[in-house]
Order: structure tokens, then C-alpha cells, then sequence
């Protein structure tokens, strides 16, 4: 078998101790004022965001922040759609928001394409992993998939008390995601905690966040020179072999996009999971209905993904202006809070009431944009599964302490801990 080239050495190697780019201090502690002073990833915002979120969107709705070297945050459903779909002054070349500023060539591809990657380049890295994402390749997964939660929920039997986030809910896209790019599903743990580094650790020193990123990829690099060995049916051979403009994808451009499918695959669903047995676990007449007509699930499903979205994606300016009433400088971060939007009231009737039945609901949990998630039927499909099964299997539970319940910091929110008590109270 031919050798390639591309990954007999690491990639990385000859690119220096420290990557090109500008770093900013780093600020932490309390908030002084949202308005002004704002941080995704203080205690308080992890623990409930919303009454914030509301407040800046009646009396500032674009906040800015000197942390991080400068940001904006818009909270209007209009802002955050304007931003999403202007690609012209707003780049996707890093999108966690962090002390880290990537150099301008890092455009129009980006560290994780096609997520970080902008027009012209976006479309065509996006078109390629379309196939396996497409509705009839996730209808394939769906029965492995549900006997995995069986699995799980095996697991949980005779128990009264069982944490659904850390002994359910993050199990799953783990074991599909490994699944589909054809890693190991024993290094479970290990992807969490690349997750962890990757969306939660945004404040560390500069030396241990670049370790943290550094043993992301030693390890993807070891998958795809794994793969090269013992090539297989998967995700990670196909974007080995893919082809892009009559070459080979460069090594960073694979690697990359593995990172992006281990880390957005992962998170975003487990955290969408969660938080929807959080909400049937401390809404008992939503959980009953939901039991009495399973039929509802998918419609519930599609609010609990408005009111509970999980995900917020950054953006970086991309020159001076004067946009909206804000004095935007070139290279300051934009936080698109699709969850603020999809609690705007200008756009949603009752934002804040979860309401299971809503027919109308043109949520933007998946994002907007060129950069709407490529994955949505995939997430869609895991969350749908989880929730069947688990309504199923346990129909009856209850917070088993409301305070006990803990919550991701950072861009990507959901349940890190979800202490549930399973029967009858």
C-alpha cells in the first residue's frame, strides 16, 4: 500500500511554539455590569442566562465587553439573523469566542472546516460532508442508536437515583459520533474531556490551553494514521480519501474537521438531551402528556430545542464599523446567542413559557446562515431516540435536588450534572 505523505510527519511540526496570532489578557471574576462588562463564562450565566439576556435586550441589546480583547453581544432575533447571514463584514475564521485570535491567512479555511471556514472555501468543505448527514444515512444509525439507550438505561435498573446527564445523556452522540468516525467507543472519556478543554476552558493560561488543543490532536492524528493502516467504511477514511479542487484535503483541513465533529457532534446534542429531561423532570404535566401521547414528541422536541437551545457561535469583525449603534473595531469577537434569539418576543409569542404543542416554531437552534448546522438530522434523530426510549423505559422521575443540578460554562450550554430520582415521589 502506497504511503501518504501527508501523514508520515506531524503537520504541525516546523509551525513553532507559538501559533501566529494575537493574544489578549485574560479577565476573570464577577460582572460588573452586562451591559458593558459581559462574560459567557461566569457562574451566573452558566447557571440561568436568560433573565440577562432578557434584560440587555430591553435596555442594550448589542452589550459589549473589554474582555477577551472586545466583543459584542447581540440579544435581538434581527441582529443575531443579520450577523448570521453577512458574511461579508463578519468572520467565521475562529468561532470560540477566546484570549486567541487566529492571523488573518488563517481565512477563508479556518482551524475546523467548514464551521470556521468562509465564502468561497465554505461551500465546497460543506458540500463534502453532506452525504453523511443526509436524512436516509441518519435513518441508518437509528436502531443502533436506540438499543444503545436501552443499553444505558439497563444499566440504571433498580436504582432510584441516577444522574441522567453523566450516566445517559452524554453517552450518546459519543457513541454515534465514535461510531461514525470509526474510533475507539472505549475512549469515551476522553472525548469528554477534550470537550471540556475545548468550550469550557476559554480562561486558562495560553501555555496549558495550547497543551489541552495539543493532545486533541495527537490523538486525531494517531486515529487517521490508524486508518491508514486499516482503512474502513467510515468518516474518517472518507475525508482521508476525499478530494477537494483535484487534490487531497491538506492534513490540517482533516484533522480539522474531525475536531469539529467531535467536539460540536458531541456536545451540542448531549446538551440539548439534557436539558429536556431536566425540563419533563421539574415539569411533571409536560412529562405526563408526553407519556399519554408519544405522538406529541416531535413537535415538543422542536420547542425544547428554541427554549433551551444550546449553542452560541462567535464571529470576528472584520473591519471598523458603525453597525447598529455599535462602534465595532476590526477583530473584535460577535457572540450569536441563538438562544437569546429564540426567546425574543418580537419574533416568539410567550418566548419564555415551554409550550410542548407550539405549531409555529421557526426556532434557530441550529443556527442561521451558510453555517446552519450540517448535523441537524443527526441531532434531531439522537434527541428524538433518547427521549422515546427514556419516556418508555422510565416514565415517571423527579429532580432529585433542583440545587444539585450543574450547568456547561461557555458557548455550548447544558446539564453537566442531572441528579434524577426515578419513580413515584
Amino acid at each position: 500500500m502506497a504511503v501518504d505523505e501527508r501523514f508520515t510527519q506531524d503537520y504541525r511540526d516546523g509551525q513553532g511554539e507559538e501559533p501566529e496570532g494575537v493574544r489578549s489578557e485574560v479577565v476573570t471574576g464577577p460582572v460588573s455590569d452586562w451591559a458593558s462588562d459581559f462574560s459567557h463564562l461566569e457562574p451566573e450565566w452558566a447557571a440561568d442566562p436568560y433573565p440577562i439576556q432578557d434584560d440587555l435586550r430591553q435596555r442594550c441589546p448589542i452589550a459589549h465587553t473589554d474582555r477577551f480583547g472586545g466583543g459584542w453581544l447581540p440579544t435581538r432575533h434581527e441582529d443575531v439573523t443579520a450577523i448570521a447571514y453577512d458574511t461579508e463584514r463578519f468572520s467565521s475564521r475562529a468561532i470560540v469566542m477566546s484570549n486567541y485570535r487566529p492571523p488573518l491567512d488563517l481565512a477563508p479555511v479556518g482551524g475546523v472546516p467548514p464551521i470556521s471556514s468562509d465564502p468561497p472555501f465554505h461551500r465546497d468543505a460543506r458540500r463534502l460532508l453532506l452525504p453523511a448527514f443526509t436524512k436516509s444515512a441518519v435513518a441508518k444509525r437509528e436502531a443502533a442508536t436506540r438499543a444503545y439507550c436501552h443499553e444505558l438505561i439497563d444499566a440504571l435498573e433498580g436504582r432510584r437515583d441516577v444522574d441522567a446527564a453523566r450516566e445517559y445523556a452524554q453517552h450518546i452522540p459519543v457513541r454515534v459520533i465514535a461510531d461514525m468516525l470509526g474510533f475507539p467507543p472505549e475512549d469515551g472519556p476522553r472525548f469528554r474531556t477534550f470537550i471540556e478543554h475545548s468550550l469550557e476552558g476559554v480562561n486558562l493560561p495560553p501555555e496549558e490551553r495550547m497543551a489541552h488543543m495539543s493532545e486533541l490532536f495527537d490523538y486525531l492524528l494517531e486515529q487517521i494514521r490508524d486508518h491508514l493502516d486499516h482503512p474502513r467504511d467510515d468518516l474518517t477514511t472518507y475525508l482521508i480519501d476525499a478530494e477537494l479542487y483535484g487534490q487531497k484535503l491538506q492534513p490540517q483541513h482533516v484533522s480539522g474537521t474531525m475536531a469539529l465533529l467531535l467536539i460540536a457532534g458531541i456536545d451540542t446534542t448531549w446538551s440539548a438531551i439534557g436539558a429536556s429531561l431536566w425540563h419533563l423532570a421539574k415539569t411533571p404535566a409536560d412529562r405526563e402528556r408526553l407519556v399519554a401521547e408519544p405522538e406529541l414528541l416531535p413537535t415538543a422536541m422542536e420547542e425544547f430545542l428554541r427554549a433551551y437551545a444550546p449553542v452560541t457561535m462567535a464571529r470576528l469583525v472584520k473591519q471598523d464599523m458603525h453597525w447598529r449603534g455599535a462602534d465595532m473595531k476590526a477583530d473584535d469577537w460577535v457572540l450569536l446567542s441563538f438562544p437569546a434569539a429564540n426567546r425574543d418576543p418580537a419574533h416568539f409569542d410567550r418566548p419564555d413559557e415551554v409550550v410542548i404543542d407550539r405549531e409555529v416554531n421557526r426556532h434557530v437552534a441550529f443556527g442561521l446562515g451558510i453555517h446552519r448546522c450540517v448535523g441537524s438530522h443527526l441531532a434531531r434523530m439522537e434527541l428524538r431516540v433518547a427521549l422515546e426510549v427514556w419516556l418508555e423505559r422510565i416514565p415517571e422521575f423527579t429532580l432529585a435536588d433542583p440545587a444539585a443540578v450543574t450547568w456547561a460554562a461557555g458557548q455550548v450550554r447544558g446539564p453537566r450534572t442531572l441528579p434524577l430520582r426515578i419513580g413515584r415521589v
